[in-house]
């Protein structure tokens, strides 16, 4: 059985992933332009939870992070 939480407003996501390695993934809040980032990999655990305006590109600043420590 399934049980969903009624506080979770999650409308699209997209895995970020660099050279095969999963790094996390960015979640479309409620208000349509905001997208958080859900760090996996712990070479990125600085930009979990960061949120991102639209204009924004999370996927180079989280691609940025995990090169650099790298």
């Amino acid at each position: 059985m399934l049980y969903l939480s009624r506080g979770i407003n999650m409308l699209e996501s997209q895995i970020i992933e660099v050279n095969g390695t999963f790094l996390g993934t960015i979640i479309l809040e409620a208000d349509r332009s905001t997208r958080r980032f859900y760090a996996a990999h712990e070479s990125v655990k600085s930009l979990h939870n960061s949120k991102f305006a639209q204009t924004d590109d999370p996927v180079v600043s989280v691609a940025y992070v995990f090169r650099r420590g790298h």
